[in-house]
């Protein structure tokens, strides 16, 4: 249990004490800032505490985004300081610092000293987050809104303050908050207004994010067994399962943020469950083609690299940029202008086609048409709005005059994905400045040609050592950071082009589950880089042969193999490369050092 200690006189009527214990506090009472330090040294060091000022007035809701959220280890609110375990020696330093300063005896517990720079009147938790301040250490102070937290000094300015506090409906507040501030058009107007209730009702019954994570997917999953049985109905029982998979993958975020649990394991399951659902119901809607006799795996596969490279792009063009100085361009300035119009910005969100449109789009043609239709109108928006979002990147970064930093462009490498045949090529060359994207183009370039005129091992071999050159130095060119996507196109596209050409039963399925596998290490990547916890260990990469040596592998194997011993190969090589990423993942998300953070991933 957390602990709170509230400080200062206690004030009649308030109901503070058992707002704190309804936020699981264990609420203790401290005369003076004196007092508050013997409390917090006697709390267990593995507990979070809280120090609240006995004068706060104000929303339920508002304490518990302050005191509750587990994401930071420092948060405040007007009256109010918290710290988790990790940041208890720096609450216990600037808790002594304003101790010392007034001999721990003032008015209402407070320091008899300058009144707090956070308002104006003297509060030990006020005084105590100046000092972190002070100290550099990072306090997260939450976006209240129209919530109320203060700390009124007289009877006439509490009354006042309890009359703002009645004056909104906090739990409306909440509701409202717990949906994603920008969202898609479909789940802005046709998920959301419900499914934020359904977030409520699972609060109140105690269910996690986690359990309406996995309920979503055992719903897609139970969606991508309909849709493999190739029957009409089938399908349309696929299609209404799709879109209650998704209600349940927006509840699920909004549970988190509804009653602020976010958790290590709840930001990996979220990361990956989304791909997980969409590439099994691929797989699924292949499986029930083939059962009408067409198969339509080739463009099963086709989609989920193509969506995968579209996430790619997303996230390296945002790692390349999001820290970089001078960080501003016409482009972008442009895009702000339009985004200030009402109807541009539902026009935009709606061309990229998000999550949300994406998989009502599957869902409908799904019941009403074939797989193949549904995968040809899948490929071709996904084709436009990839177009489209790259072209507006390209031209961001192109007037943009912006100078990239060294861990944007590390996080560039790893999300590369270069194994030991590149680095071996690597060390001793180094392109010249501004190089590395053409020498990556120039190696995809003569890796396609070789795949179509026959010859893939010799454009494999020229493609790993390109792949080396490219990253020689460090990635801080204007468009360096296409170099990730064009290396996951190149190394899942030349999976898919072998696994056709074997042209045997079962080489494409064998694909799907390899190329699946690999994009499943490639997400990892992106979410332990955004989480700061860098780039899966080296030897992973190694392990799995980087991605310059799978695409060596997968050439050799299919001109010394027949096509069924392919087969075999490929899938071989999938669940060898599955159980050793997911070995990896698993144990790296549910471990300690994992970041506790719940990514919003791809707009809903």
């Amino acid at each position: 249990m957390s602990t709170a200690i509230v400080t200062g006189q206690p004030v009649p009527g308030s109901s503070l004490e058992n707002d704190l214990r309804s936020l699981g506090f264990d609420v203790r009472a401290a005369a003076d800032a004196s007092e508050a330090e013997s409390l917090l040294a006697a709390v267990p060091a593995d507990r979070r505490v809280a120090l609240v000022d006995a004068r706060f007035v104000g929303h339920l809701h508002a304490l518990r985004l302050g005191l509750t959220d587990p994401r930071f280890p420092l948060a405040a609110v007007p009256g109010a300081v918290t710290a988790q375990p990790a940041a208890r020696q720096a609450l216990a330093r600037a808790l002594a610092r304003e101790t010392s300063a007034g001999d721990g005896m003032a008015h209402g517990g407070a320091p008899a000293r300058a009144k707090s720079s956070v308002g104006d009147v003297d509060s030990v938790a006020d005084h105590v987050v100046t000092a972190l301040d002070a100290d550099g250490s990072a306090v997260h102070r939450p976006e209240l809104g129209s919530l109320v937290a203060a700390v009124p000094e007289d009877p006439q300015a509490r009354n006042e303050v309890r009359q703002a506090v009645a004056a909104v409906d906090d739990e409306a507040v909440r509701l409202k908050s717990a949906v994603k501030s920008r969202d898609g058009f479909f789940t802005t107007f046709f998920i959301s207004p419900y499914s934020r209730y359904i977030a409520r009702w699972c609060a109140r019954r105690g269910l996690t994010p986690n359990q309406v994570t996995t309920a979503s997917l055992l719903t897609a999953l139970i969606a991508a067994g309909c849709a493999a049985t190739g029957t009409r109905a089938g399908f349309v029982a696929a299609g209404v399962l799709l879109i209650a998979s998704f209600v349940l993958d927006c509840t699920d975020g909004q549970l988190a943020r509804y009653a602020l649990k976010y958790s290590t394991l709840g930001a990996w399951l979220d990361a990956t469950f989304d791909r997980a659902k969409e590439y099994a119901y691929y797989a699924g809607l292949a499986l029930g083609a083939a059962r009408g006799g067409d198969d339509v795996w080739a463009l099963a596969l086709g989609a989920m690299i193509l969506q995968t490279c579209r996430h790619v792009v997303d996230f390296s063009f945002n790692e390349a940029n999001h820290d970089a100085t001078a960080n501003t361009s016409p482009t972008a300035a442009l895009s702000d202008k339009l985004d200030s119009v009402g109807w541009t910005v539902w026009l935009r969100r709606m061309i990229v086609l998000p999550i949300g449109e994406r998989w009502a789009m599957i869902a409908v043609l799904t019941a009403a048409t074939t797989p193949r239709i549904t995968f040809y109108v899948l490929l071709v928006g996904c084709a436009l709005a990839a177009t489209y979002t790259t072209a507006g990147r390209v031209l961001r970064s192109v007037t943009r005059k912006a100078r990239r930093t060294d861990r944007a462009a590390q996080a560039l490498a790893d999300l590369a994905d270069n194994g030991p045949l590149a680095d071996l090529v690597a060390r001793p060359t180094r392109v010249r400045p501004g190089a590395p994207l053409l020498v990556a183009l120039a190696g995809v370039a003569v890796l396609t040609v070789n795949l179509f005129v026959g010859w893939p091992v010799v454009g494999a071999a020229v493609y790993a050592v390109t792949s080396g050159w490219a990253l020689s130095r460090p990635l801080k060119g204007a468009l360096d950071w296409l170099i990730p996507p064009l290396f996951r196109a190149a190394e899942y596209g030349t999976v898919l082009v072998l696994a056709r050409d074997a042209g045997v039963n079962g080489a494409l399925p064998a694909a799907f589950g390899l190329v699946a596998a690999v994009a499943y290490h490639h997400y990892d990547t992106v979410y332990r880089i955004r989480g700061n916890a860098g780039a899966p260990p080296a030897w992973l990469v190694r392990a799995i042969g980087g991605q310059e040596g799978r695409t060596v592998l997968v050439t050799v194997l299919a001109a010394v193999l027949t096509a069924s011993q392919f087969k075999v190969a490929l899938t071989v090589l999938a669940v060898v490369v599955a159980l050793v990423v997911l070995i990896e993942s698993i144990r790296f998300w549910v471990s300690a050092g994992a970041p506790a953070v719940h990514d919003e991933g791809e707009p809903a």
